[in-house]
């Protein structure tokens, strides 16, 4: 089938694992709701954690959605032709139903078939887990693989770092995985050419996880007593591969988005390597931040925390902007692209526009307020170094203190002149100032649903029961806030600008009771 465009593979995607019986479910909030050790749901597995454990979901044993995702440890790496900070996951979930025989058939058949796909089978590749001293070679998925046709070289036995995926936080569900590659038309890199090389050779496009461990917090794994499979394909870089393009950048996803970027600032894509590099930035930056303030869980710029990573991600796009001489509020030119191009598929982005618009206008004043003192500093600092190509520390913390310039903007500045910053002496003052914040967070951060056991299940399956019930007896405008779950209780924050009366409370008691019952 020929595929152009993001749009027809989400579908198409979906359409397959809805007629092998899945159900489709929507796509989780970016804000991860009970696990307190990461900033943002990373993969599609990440919300559906207490069903992998055990808990009952009420769609069913067989689920596929596509889940917005947040990966920010390679925010410094944007800009080049391959990393985004948001990406969407096509995904299909067993829940202690079907296991490696079904998920390997159904992804060959998705992939080969001239009904779906239909790629030339000579033109893929698979890995399987090698094996080490936790968890035995995957022999079946290789006879899998085998069953279907698949050459015997085109199969790679790898290791933990390139076949295992999981646990989404520090502890959790995990397993062995088998991944799925294009092999692309470049010359082998060397005789030990593989899947496991960044040659460019081959490029991965879907990955089928199979859950079968409980990694605990001393390292050990444990059976789990329900196997599952997870399986993810990143929407952005299969319709890169299957419309023939060479970067994430070039193919529908982006298209109106850069569209905007270029008579915003005049400066087209292509037109040299700095300016291509720029408006890659802003275009990634700035439709991860709508993603993140379009979520319902309405997260706002601030010092710490996903806050944190948001203000960076605004921050570093108006300074690229500011470079192509991008004009005042054009952040907010370009999220209104994004949520007309999204609103169908994410409705949230469209019910909170004003809320995105509203807190991109204001981060963008607070920041070119300062920006142009604080590059004056900057240039002030740089002009005393001399021959020294160091940036001291107290310099860096000046700098993010009185100006808002997040350490990874002086970074890229210095970068940008063949100079470092002193990270380590930033540090230590950065340390000084947080002390009483980080204190404050610490305590935040105790309970969620780290433990993984039955209890913080049942009460994690209770917020969703209870957040149905405030918006039957409030209104549909109720939205979740944040949460947080022990094992004796749930605490779950939501919008409502006027105190709840006691029948609202009685009925929603009683709602979430009956649900139960």
């Amino acid at each position: 089938m020929n595929i152009s465009t993001a749009a027809e593979l989400r579908a198409l995607f979906l359409k397959f694992m809805q007629e092998k019986g899945h159900a489709l479910i929507p796509s989780a909030s970016v804000i991860p709701e009970n696990d307190p050790t990461v900033l943002f749901t990373t993969a599609g597995m990440h919300p559906l954690v207490p069903y992998l454990m055990g808990a009952k979901h009420p769609m069913g044993t067989r689920l596929t959605d596509v889940q917005k995702c947040v990966r920010t440890g390679d925010i410094d790496d944007v800009g080049d032709a391959s990393h985004c900070t948001f990406f969407e996951m096509l995904g299909n979930w067993s829940l202690g139903d079907y296991f490696k025989k079904e998920a390997i058939s159904w992804s060959w058949e998705f992939l080969t078939s001239k009904d779906w796909l239909g790629l030339d089978p000579d033109k893929l590749a698979f890995t399987v887990f090698a094996g080490d001293e936790n968890c035995p070679r995957d022999e079946e998925s290789y006879e899998l693989w085998r069953s279907m046709g698949v050459k015997e070289d085109h199969i790679f036995f790898l290791p933990k770092e390139n076949n295992w995926w999981g646990p989404a936080g520090v502890t959790g569900p995990c397993g062995p995985d088998t991944e799925m590659f294009i092999i692309r038309d470049v010359p082998d890199c060397g005789p030990d050419c593989s899947p496991a090389c960044d040659c460019g050779k081959y490029l991965e496009i879907w990955n089928d996880v199979f859950m079968q461990y409980n990694k605990q917090a001393d390292g050990s794994f444990l059976p789990l007593a329900q196997k599952n499979v997870d399986t993810g394909m990143g929407l952005e870089r299969t319709i890169s591969v299957l419309t023939g393009k060479k970067t994430v950048y070039e193919t529908d996803l982006f298209t109106d988005i850069i569209a905007k970027i270029s008579e915003l600032s005049g400066h087209q894509y292509g037109e040299s390597e700095e300016v291509t590099r720029s408006i890659r930035i802003i275009a990634d930056h700035l439709r991860t931040a709508t993603m993140i303030l379009g979520d319902d869980k309405g997260v706002s710029p601030s010092n710490v925390d996903q806050g944190y990573v948001l203000r960076r991600l605004i921050r570093r796009a108006v300074r690229h902007g500011m470079k192509l001489g991008m004009p005042e509020h054009a952040t907010c030119e370009i999220a209104k692209v994004v949520i007309k191009q999204y609103e169908d598929v994410y409705p949230e982005l469209k019910r909170n526009s004003a809320f995105i618009l509203e807190q991109l206008a204001l981060e963008e004043d607070r920041f070119q307020k300062t920006l142009k003192q604080g590059l004056k500093e900057f240039e002030k600092a740089v002009g005393k170094l001399g021959d020294a190509k160091v940036i001291d520390g107290i310099t860096a913390f000046h700098l993010y203190d009185t100006f808002g310039f997040p350490i990874e903007i002086t970074k890229e500045m210095a970068s940008e002149r063949g100079l470092t910053v002193d990270e380590k002496a930033f540090e230590e003052a950065f340390k000084k100032h947080q002390a009483t914040s980080h204190a404050g967070a610490e305590q935040r951060f105790k309970g969620g649903l780290a433990d993984n056991t039955e209890a913080t299940a049942r009460l994690h399956t209770a917020t969703h029961l209870l957040h149905a019930a405030l918006r039957k007896v409030i209104g549909p405008d109720v939205a979740q806030k944040g949460s947080n779950i022990t094992a004796e209780r749930l605490r779950f924050d939501f919008s409502c600008p006027r105190k709840l009366t006691k029948d609202e409370l009685k009925e929603v008691e009683r709602l979430v009771n009956e649900a139960i019952e």
